[in-house]
Order: C-alpha cells, then sequence, then structure tokens
C-alpha cells in the first residue's frame, strides 16, 4: 500500500508552498519493501538513469550567458561555437553536479533523458500505480515533452506493472517553445523561444531515446507541432494521467482547455512548473477558477504540484 505523506496544499494565486510544513519527502516507499520487489526496483532504476542521478556527468556543454557587461567577453561565444559546429566539435567544460539539486529538478543535465528530478518522477509513480490500482479508465500524456523522459518512465511503469492496453502520448513541438502569438497578455516579453537550442529537441532524439530504454512500440505516439495546433484535433479519447510541462501560459491554458475534459474522474492532472513559473501558475488558477474544480492543488516539491479529478 503506498500513501503519500501529508503535504500543505498550494492557495490559488499564491507563490510558494510552506515547504516547513509540507515535507518535501513525497513517498513513503519504506512500506513497499521495494528488494522483493521486482517491478519496483526496474522502476527506481529507471528514474536514476533517466535523471543521470546515478552516474552523473562529468562534462557538460558550455551555453553562453547572458550579455552584460560583466560577461561581455561572451559575445564572441557564437563565432566560436559557429566554427567549431563546422569541425564536428562543441565547447564543454567541467560538471559540478548537486546531487540534492538534481533530485529536485533543479538542474540542467548535459545529456539525461529527463530534468524533472526524482521527486517529481516519484509522484508520476505514485499517480500511475493509483490509477492502475483503481482501475481508472485512459491513457497518459505529457504536453512538453523535452528529450521524453516522463514519457519514457510512463511507458516503463506500464510495462513494469504489465499493462498492456493503455497508450502514451508524447506531445511537443520538439523545436522549444513558441514566440508570444499575442492571445494572452500574459506571456508579453516571454523569452523560453530563445533558448531552442537547449529545449528544442527533435523528434528522432526522442524516439532514439525511447529506444535506448527498449520502450518504443505502436503503444507510443507523438503529438508534433505547437499545442494550439495539434491538441484540438489530437486523437485521444480519454485520459488518466494529464502531465503538463508548458511552461508559459498559453501552453499550459492550451493543454488543460482541450485535455482536461478527457482526463477520468479519478485520474490525475500533474503540472511541473506551477511553483516557480508565474504565467504557468496563472493559467492554472485561472482555468479551475472558471471550471470550477475545487481539488486541493498538492505540492510535490518547490516546482510540480498535482491534483485528483474528483467529478
Amino acid at each position: 500500500m503506498i500513501s503519500p505523506l501529508p503535504m500543505a496544499p498550494f492557495l490559488p494565486g499564491s507563490d510558494k508552498v510552506d515547504c516547513s510544513k509540507s515535507e518535501i519527502i513525497f513517498l513513503k516507499r519504506a512500506q513497499m519493501k521495494p528488494e522483493s520487489k521486482p517491478a519496483e526496483m526496474y522502476l527506481n532504476l529507471m528514474k536514476q538513469c533517466l535523471t543521470r542521478y546515478i552516474f552523473p556527468e562529468t562534462y557538460r556543454p558550455l551555453y553562453r550567458l547572458p550579455l552584460t557587461i560583466k560577461n561581455i567577453q561572451w559575445i564572441a561565444y557564437p563565432l566560436v561555437a559557429a566554427i567549431l559546429a563546422k569541425m564536428g566539435l562543441r565547447l564543454y567544460c567541467h560538471a559540478n553536479v548537486d546531487l540534492a539539486r538534481r533530485a529536485e529538478g533543479r538542474d540542467l543535465p548535459a545529456d539525461a533523458e529527463t530534468m524533472i528530478g526524482l521527486k517529481r518522477l516519484d509522484n508520476l509513480q505514485f499517480c500511475i500505480e493509483q490509477v492502475l490500482r483503481e482501475d481508472v479508465p485512459g491513457d497518459f500524456i505529457e504536453t512538453g515533452a523535452w528529450r521524453g523522459g516522463a514519457c519514457i518512465f510512463m511507458r516503463a511503469a506500464l510495462e513494469a506493472y504489465g499493462d498492456n492496453s493503455r497508450q502514451v502520448w508524447v506531445a511537443d513541438s520538439f523545436e522549444g517553445l513558441p514566440k508570444p502569438d499575442g492571445r494572452y497578455r500574459q506571456d508579453k516579453g516571454d523569452r523560453h523561444w530563445k533558448k531552442r537550442d537547449i529545449l528544442g529537441v527533435s523528434l528522432d532524439q526522442v524516439k532514439a531515446n525511447f529506444s535506448k530504454y527498449e520502450l518504443l512500440d505502436d503503444r507510443v505516439h507523438f503529438l508534433k507541432g505547437w499545442f494550439k495546433d495539434t491538441l484540438p484535433v489530437a486523437p485521444v479519447e480519454r485520459l488518466a494521467i494529464l502531465r503538463l510541462d508548458g511552461d508559459m501560459y498559453a501552453s499550459t491554458m492550451d493543454s488543460l482547455v482541450n485535455l482536461y475534459p478527457k482526463l477520468s474522474v479519478g485520474g490525475y492532472a500533474i503540472v511541473d512548473d506551477y511553483g516557480e513559473i508565474a504565467q504557468c501558475r496563472k493559467a492554472v488558477d485561472d482555468f479551475r477558477t472558471s471550471n470550477q474544480i475545487d481539488a486541493p492543488v498538492i505540492p510535490i516539491d518547490l516546482s510540480g504540484v498535482y491534483w485528483k479529478k474528483l467529478r
């Protein structure tokens, strides 16, 4: 029997959860005796591999710092990087990985398949186990997949627990985040689109990441494109897990408007950026208010939250 520790819910519109009251340890795993459960051992290993927590990188790519007077020397970075790229080379530097930050998903792994950290993967496992135990109907989806790690874990969990019917949907542009399109003033000035060299991971690369773990099959489906175009027509019938990682107001709202009605009662909505990105939090709060959703929003760590659909 798995039971989450009591945690203080977020209040809509608030910036942070009181971590001293919420115990940022997510699951009481001791009750599961993972050493006696091959599925649990496999999934624990998957989480540590997908985050590279178990073998952190020694080197990481060198990205240009924001241009300021202090960092003026970085103005030459694009020219140097372009010359090296033509030679098949890239700038790297030593990586000093803080495993505590990685567990909370607060760093940028050089080559891990996910940056959400162990605690948010623990939460995803908990939600999956609950919907399987309670037989909540529906597939699993993540909107905003980056290198695919959370979706790879979804597929791994279905394999581990012997579920042969549910599908995993991977929704992403595979090009990074879009420029603000003017639909929502909350996204005015958003600059995530400038990070396409970091956040834009190709569809071929994500598929290759699934293949590395022998989890790419006909039960994994990819929805390529901007959410405003793909989600209204996505052939998703019913969901049990809806995981959002779109950062922006528009991306978050597009995901909720088009997919939340397909989430079964008893299913889980998970939002990766609620605690740290104001536009994401505003979109969630606005959607919940307009749809009279009163299920408590429960923090996972300083960034992620989730709630169970009650009606």
